[in-house]
């Protein structure tokens, strides 16, 4: 690769970094498989640069071979063992759950293809059809996944929600994703 090149590679890699490495979290669960995910796509997407570069939806591109990577990963024997954390970029837990845990726990519970489609979409913000693209996909079943998964992130916020008189508030949870 020449010098050109790889300068841009560097320059989209270290913009989109944080990014990737937050999506691949909220996707797998687990901030060491989300290391692993995301040095596994940047691998690929250099040994593809020449073509990743032109193509006219880069970061589309790079969720997909991302996504791919997570579903590859938990296809094998080794992904039967997962291992809780908190994100990389949190502090410690407070003693009493807030509502970021909440609704981080909500969303582990949902199933693969929610679960993907709701951060693709909304935690990454890619379009439908991006999100479709990334996830391989109809764009209808990711309309289809991100309602039912909304549905379900909404009851089982709801089903969490404190007892009234409570110190936690229950509105900023739900705006989260109303």
């Amino acid at each position: 690769m020449d010098r050109t090149k790889r300068d841009e590679y560097v320059e989209y890699v270290r913009a989109r970094m944080p990014r990737l490495h937050r999506t691949a979290w909220l996707i797998c669960g687990d901030p060491h498989l989300a290391d692993d995910a995301v040095q596994a796509t940047l691998a690929v997407l250099y040994s593809k640069w020449r073509h990743a570069s032109t193509v006219e939806n880069l970061d589309g591109y790079v969720h997909r071979i991302l996504t791919r990577r997570i579903v590859d990963e938990r296809r094998s024997r080794w992904s039967r063992v997962l291992l809780r954390a908190s994100p990389p970029d949190r502090a410690a837990a407070p003693s009493e759950p807030g509502e970021y845990d909440h609704v981080m726990a909500a969303l582990r519970a949902l199933p693969k293809g929610q679960r993907a489609a709701l951060v693709l979409r909304y935690f990454a913000d890619l379009s439908i059809q991006d999100t479709a693209s990334a996830l391989g996909c109809s764009e209808g079943n990711v309309k289809s996944q991100c309602s039912r998964g909304l549905s379900a992130l909404r009851d089982a916020l709801r089903a969490s929600s404190p007892e009234p008189g409570s110190d936690r508030p229950r509105t900023t949870t739900m705006r989260l994703i109303a």
